[in-house]
């Protein structure tokens, strides 16, 4: 069971380098920087490197900050690690770049529901950092692309001296992104095993920094192309700001060991850009409208999944089985309804330009 346990968070820990990937070198190889080969070498060595020099944090919020440190069975962590991960590797096949503090953090409150033993105190400075985080980035990479259109700064960034500096710094935001990343995201892998007593935490963090590495090499390519893209064309100011800003946030939550999304603050301040650009309609690309989705079902997709496993293997309870019914059948739904509606706004956006023209 030991075994099977550190086997679930290893395979996690690649599903969390395959995001991560998008979320620190997307910008560096959207803008035509470096490769995709060496863009995703680069963010593995940041984010083992983040993971394990400053880690450590996160992995004690996660182990024992939630719930309490002696909910974490064997047998909790294995079903905990494994809904994270089912719910984590669906979206990397998809080729979407998903939090993997949200389905981590919705499958251990999935835990705390079956036993009534959620600290509701940090779970909801939790939350306040998931809305906030991704908002704030949006409302600053506005503002900074704004500024960026000011004739004298446009001026000054097109000079010979300034564009043959700004690839460079891109690659270092970038990487100073992916260190953030492994500070804040190797905890999502690891801390059920730390609190479960499985694993120490210098242990944890090394080998979960170690595979989070390796699936940034082995997984994160269709998620790179997502983020770096897929979304919106960004121009190397953009890059340093957006990675800057992102690693900085990030890096910051890491260090008071709050998991914070940073796949939705880096794919949050692309959108700003964007938006600054092409305006509205950014906000109906079918890929923004995919990754609005996937944030908004995935922490009830692995909650769901926790809370019904154990209730039905551990605890013998079988009525959860109506519980993951009617939770799938929301999920359906809202996704249903969320891609009509967005479909639609073109539709409609024509018909309003055809009556312009006919008046």
């Amino acid at each position: 069971m030991v075994i099977l346990a550190i086997l679930i968070a290893l395979f996690f820990a690649l599903n969390i380098g395959a995001s991560g990937a998008a979320a620190s070198m997307g910008i560096a190889y959207g803008t035509g920087v470096v490769k995709k080969g060496m863009a995703l070498f680069l963010c593995a060595i940041a984010v083992f490197l983040g993971a394990y020099l400053g880690g450590g944090e996160v992995v004690k919020t996660l182990g024992s900050g939630i719930v309490p440190e002696h909910t974490f069975t064997v047998s909790v962590t294995i079903l905990v690690l494994l809904s994270a991960a089912l719910s984590l590797f669906l979206a990397n096949i998809l080729g979407i770049p998903l939090s993997t503090s949200e389905v981590v953090v919705g499958s251990i409150v999935g835990v705390g529901i079956v036993y009534q033993s959620l600290f509701f105190d940090k779970l909801a400075w939790i939350l306040l950092f998931w809305v906030l985080t991704p908002f704030i980035a949006f409302i600053m990479a506005v503002v900074s692309s704004m500024i960026l259109k000011i004739k004298k700064i446009k001026k000054w960034l097109e000079k010979p001296s300034i564009s043959r500096i700004l690839p460079f710094i891109v690659i270092v935001m970038g990487m100073f992104e992916a260190f953030s990343a492994g500070m804040n995201n190797v905890a999502n892998a690891v801390g059920p095993l730390v609190g479960a007593k499985i694993l120490s935490i210098q242990s944890g963090i090394f080998w979960g920094g170690l595979f989070v590495a390796l699936g940034a090499l082995i997984l994160g390519k269709r998620v790179l192309e997502t983020n770096g893209k897929k979304i919106t064309s960004i121009r190397l100011e953009d890059g340093c700001i957006i990675s800057g800003t992102g690693a900085s946030i990030v890096m910051t939550a890491s260090l008071f060991g709050i998991p914070v999304p940073l796949t939705q603050i880096t794919t949050s301040s692309i959108i700003g850009i964007g938006f600054v650009k092409d305006g509205i309609n950014v906000l109906k690309k079918k890929i923004v409208i995919q990754l609005l989705t996937v944030w908004v079902v995935s922490p009830i997709i692995s909650l769901t999944l926790s809370y019904s496993l154990i209730q039905i293997i551990i605890e013998k309870n079988f009525y959860p089985i109506f519980v993951l019914a009617m939770a799938l059948i929301l999920i359906v739904g809202i996704v249903l309804v969320m891609k009509r509606k967005f479909v639609s706004l073109p539709t409609q956006a024509r018909k309003e330009t055809s009556l312009t023209e006919k008046s």
